[in-house]
C-alpha cells in the first residue's frame, strides 16, 4: 500500500512491500508512508529506545552526562559490534551515549542500561514501559541492543512516534544523533549514517541491521525551521537505506501538504499479526555479491540519490573513550589510561 504520493519517490532498494514512513516533527503529520503497521526486527534501532530511555533518567535527575558507566561481564560478552572495553572498564555516561549512538556498540548498550536501572532486565522493563506510554502499540523490546531475540519487534509507524518523541523532548541532546564520528583516543569510528555531512540539513538519527530485518534507517533533517523524519526498514545495502532515506527526506522536506498524524493513523495491511523475516532474502551469496558490487574500485559505496553529495573533507571526530585510569589493564600496570583530546582527523572514503 503507497500513500501520500509515495510512488513520486525513488525507490532502487526497497521492495515494493517494505515500510517506510516520513512525517513532520513539529506537526506529528505523515507526509507519506507505507506499510507502516507491518511488524519489523528493529535491529540496531533499538538503541533509540535506548536512548530515549536514558534521556529520561537524566531528565529525572537520576544520571548526567558524568555519571561513570562501568562495564560489566555480562555487557563485555555482548557480541559484536562493540568496543571490546574490558570488564571493569570506565567511561562517562557522555561518551557511552556517543558510542551507542554512533558506534551501534552493544556491549556499551548492556553497560548503559544496567547504570540507568541496575540490570539489563530491569531496563529493557523501562524501555517497554516507556514506549507503552508513547503510544508505540506495535512495539517489544527484549535487550538494549536490538540483537536478535525473540518477541523483539516494532513498526515504521512506532519508530517515527519514537523518533520525533526524542526530537521534541530532548533537544539538548540532538547533538549526539548528528556527530559525523567518534574516537577513543586510539580509533576513530566514523558514523554509519552515511546522510550525516552529505545531506543538506541531515541531524541523525540511527542506523541497524542483521538478517532478518535486513538494512533500517531512521534518519531526521531540517532546513528552514522545518525538520522532518524519514524510517526506512528492509533495505538490501548501506547505499540503498542512503538513498531511499534522502529521498524521503527530500520530499518530506519540500512537501505542501500532510495527512493524518501519527495518533490517528488507522492500522492497515498484511504483517500485523506476525514479524516478517527477510533473512532468506538478505543474507545469501547472490545479495550478498550483489552488494559486493555496489562499491567502487576503492571500496566506496556507491550512492545513487541526487540529494547525496561528497563531504569533500574528513568527518569530524568526537571524544568518546574511558575516562583516565578507566582502563582496568592500565589501572593495574599503573598507568594513567586516556585522557580527553582532539585528535587529528583520519580520511576516510567519501562514502
Amino acid at each position: 500500500m503507497v500513500v501520500a504520493s509515495m510512488a513520486a519517490v525513488a525507490m532502487p532498494s526497497l521492495a515494493a512491500a517494505n515500510p517506510m514512513m516520513v512525517v513532520d516533527v513539529q506537526s506529528g503529520r505523515v507526509i507519506a508512508h507505507q506499510e507502516a503497521f507491518r511488524k519489523w526486527y528493529p535491529a540496531s534501532l533499538t538503541k533509540l529506545m535506548t536512548a530515549y530511555t536514558t534521556f529520561r533518567a537524566m531528565r529525572a535527575g537520576q544520571l548526567s552526562p558524568d555519571s561513570v558507566v562501568v562495564m560489566s561481564k555480562h555487557a563485555a560478552d555482548q557480541p559484536a559490534s562493540k568496543m571490546y572495553f574490558k570488564p571493569g572498564s570506565k567511561l562517562t555516561l557522555d561518551s557511552a551515549l556517543k558510542l551507542l549512538i554512533v558506534k551501534s556498540a552493544n556491549d556499551v548498550a548492556v553497560a548503559i542500561g544496567e547504570t540507568v536501572s541496575g540490570s539489563e532486565a530491569a531496563f529493557v522493563q523501562r524501555m517497554n514501559a516507556e514506549a507503552a506510554r508513547l503510544g508505540m502499540t506495535s512495539s517489544r523490546f527484549v535487550n538494549p541492543n536490538g540483537l536478535p531475540g525473540k518477541g523483539q519487534y516494532t513498526t515504521a509507524r512506532d519508530l517515527a512516534i519514537l523518533a520525533t518523541s526524542i526530537r521534541r523532548e530532548f533537544p539538548e541532546y540532538a547533538g549526539y544523533f548528528a556527530l559525523e564520528g567518534v574516537t577513543t583516543g586510539k580509533k576513530d569510528y566514523p558514523n554509519f549514517n552515511l546522510l550525516v555531512g552529505r545531506f543538506d540539513g541531515a541531524d541523525g538519527m540511527k542506523t541497524g541491521y542483521i538478517c532478518a530485518s535486513g538494512f533500517n534507517q531512521v534518519s531526521s533533517a531540517s532546513r528552514n525551521g522545518r525538520t522532518v523524519i524519514s524510517v526506512v526498514l528492509g533495505a538490501d545495502s548501506l547505499g540503498g537505506r542512503a538513498d531511499l532515506s534522502a529521498d524521503l527526506l527530500q520530499q518530506g522536506l519540500t512537501a505542501t501538504k500532510a495527512g493524518a498524524t501519527l495518533a490517528s493513523l488507522k492500522p492497515y495491511g498484511e504483517g500485523i499479526d506476525q514479524v516478517t523475516d527477510i533473512s532468506a532474502q538478505i543474507c545469501n551469496p547472490q545479495a550478498r555479491q550483489v552488494r559486493s558490487e555496489g562499491r567502487d574500485e576503492a571500496g566506496r559505496m556507491k550512492l545513487l540519490s541526487p540529494y547525496i553529495h561528497e563531504m569533500g573533507r574528513a568527518p569530524v571526530m568526537s571524544f568518546a573513550g574511558l575516562i583516565p585510569g578507566g582502563d582496568p589493564v592500565d589501572a593495574a600496570k599503573g598507568a594513567i589510561g586516556e585522557i580527553a583530546n582532539v585528535p587529528i582527523p583520519r580520511p576516510r572514503p567519501t562514502f
